[in-house]
């Protein structure tokens, strides 16, 4: 759900922030907070891009020395603080030390993200001026302003939360997102905080985010690239009540988990939605591959094809582009058994009739026009079976747009 929505993301224990810092130089929120008074254990996963960012190299050793008492997270926009070398590895110590500072909290307690331009030090006497004011303007329902500071070429914030019950313990999560473009997570630029009050053993806590982003973040893509910033953070401050589960064969962790992939599979998609100059939400299955893995390697190769994808944009039913996508997937194929489906919708939720394009690797007989109005819908799926075994995986992914190409030639201009 997106933040125009009005629900209550609240979370026991947890404040959030979004403030003003110049760092942007329109104006806009650009330096966001979230933190607990109480300690957090804390779990994270983090790009495989070998430039990664120095708050990625910060926050990897700080995840590392202090994964159980963590009192929150530093977000600025505006400023990747990524290819920055030492002085951009002193800036990113810098801003957790003074976030730190500012909340009163013990050192190596503050995570850090950034997101924006590489190349370029970080403002440092803007942040430690707007540092103090975001941890004044600290409040439980800061969280829509949080998700307005960590955009950059976003169109609008990306919020999400979850309710459910362990035992008698009443379980609240609530997520935020960033990204637009520089999309293709391989986790684990898309930053993601997530905030929970369960009660959780931190090696759980890390299997449930790792099982989660897995099946979510690392299952969409806008354009290919991967940033060097991904991050996606998942902060417990085990103020709900719940009896502290510490067994991945308790119910309540699997209870847990579901929850924590429906919310991130949630914020995925809002970002694949909000992707720079997309107007098409496409769903690419795959199915009947010889296992997983391969089902994926094929859904990714069909998603990051730029013809497949100009394809959506210009309404065309080229799927010749689609079958040469997974032929060229390096994943096992057998041309005779490959069958392909397409249906549309004008809405989440909303699809029509699924129209047969291919069959054993050969078209078949069906309605060019009727083609063409499924790909002219804002929402797609694609459907493509191998018939080689059990292996199946969703993408998620949108089209390529003239108005990509604009927004992206522009970026520091």
């Amino acid at each position: 759900m997106t933040a125009n929505a009005s629900p209550d993301y609240a979370v026991t224990g947890f404040d959030a922030a979004g403030i003003a810092a110049g760092i942007k130089p329109d104006g806009a929120l650009d330096l966001a907070l979230v933190a607990s008074p109480v300690p957090c254990r804390v779990a994270a996963t983090f790009t495989r891009n070998a430039f990664p960012a120095a708050p990625v190299i910060y926050d990897r050793q700080l995840l590392a020395l202090n994964p159980e008492r963590i009192h929150g997270v530093v977000i600025n926009s505006g400023c990747a603080n990524a290819c920055t070398g030492v002085q951009g590895r002193v800036n990113a110590r810098l801003m957790a030390e003074w976030t730190e500072q500012a909340l009163g909290a013990h050192d190596s307690t503050v995570f850090v993200m950034s997101t924006g331009v590489i190349g370029v030090q970080l403002p440092m006497e803007k942040l430690q001026a707007g540092i103090p004011q975001a941890v004044q303007a600290l409040q439980q329902e800061g969280w829509e302003a949080a998700a307005q500071a960590i955009m950059t070429t976003d169109t609008r914030p990306k919020l999400a939360t979850r309710t459910l019950w362990l035992g008698e313990a009443e379980v609240r999560l609530t997520g935020m997102a960033k990204g637009s473009g520089m999309i293709h997570p391989n986790m684990a630029t898309m930053l993601s905080v997530i905030a929970t009050d369960v009660a959780m053993a931190q090696p759980l806590l890390q299997q449930a985010l790792s099982h989660s982003v897995e099946r979510s973040f690392n299952r969409i893509t806008v354009d290919g690239d991967t940033s060097t910033n991904d991050t996606v953070l998942l902060l417990a401050n085990g103020l709900a009540g719940n009896v502290e589960v510490t067994d991945p064969s308790q119910e309540a962790f699997q209870q847990f988990q579901a929850a924590l992939t429906e919310l991130c599979q949630e914020l995925a998609q809002a970002i694949v939605r909000d992707g720079e100059g997309a107007t098409k939400f496409v769903t690419i299955q795959v199915n009947g591959a010889v296992d997983d893995e391969e089902a994926h390697r094929v859904g990714k190769a069909v998603a990051n094809s730029a013809l497949v994808k100009t394809a959506f944009y210009g309404n065309d039913a080229n799927w010749g582009r689609i079958i040469a996508a997974v032929g060229y997937a390096e994943a096992q194929v057998d041309p005779e058994r490959v069958a392909l489906f397409v249906r549309g919708g004008a809405a989440p939720g909303q699809r029509g009739e699924e129209l047969q394009l291919v069959q054993a690797g050969g078209p078949v007989d069906y309605s060019e026009e009727e083609a063409a109005a499924i790909f002219a819908q804002p929402e797609i799926d694609v459907r493509i079976e191998l018939g080689l075994g059990s292996g199946a995986s969703t993408v998620w992914t949108c089209d390529l747009s003239h108005e990509y190409v604009t927004i992206n030639g522009e970026y520091r201009t």
